[in-house]
């Protein structure tokens, strides 16, 4: 007998994680930033905290990663990407790291940096 169960990944307002990654993130200029490469999710809530995209560097070499607050992050259905309201130069100044210098994310500082940052830039 054949499977007849259709996966679905995506609904009006869920989505899969693997549809997630990979995803396109613009500046409203319609400047490519990056690439969402993997979020963290408060394991308490379930929410996802932050969205950590991919900046830069050539086949994976190279990549910094900036963690983004998931609130900043708008899907646009025409671009089939996530738009923040940063600029290519914002970024350059936001909390970052390379597969080197991974951050503890086990701090509480380290997440208080990053929402402290992205207050000013994205008025939140």
């Amino acid at each position: 007998m054949a499977d007849t169960t259709t996966r679905i990944d995506e609904t009006h307002e869920l989505i899969a994680s693997d549809k997630v990654e990979g995803t396109a993130v613009y500046s409203p200029a319609d400047e490519k930033l990056g690439t969402i490469s993997h979020f963290m999710v408060d394991k308490q809530t379930g929410h996802v905290a932050y969205a950590v995209m991919s900046f830069g560097g050539f086949l994976g070499m190279g990549n910094s990663y900036h963690p983004l607050p998931w609130r900043a992050l708008h899907y646009d259905v025409n671009r089939q990407g996530y738009v923040v309201d940063l600029t290519p130069d914002q970024l350059k100044g936001a909390p970052s790291y390379t597969s080197e210098t991974m951050p503890n994310w086990s701090d509480q500082l380290y997440g208080h940096q990053i929402d402290k940052y992205y207050e000013g830039p994205l008025g939140h």
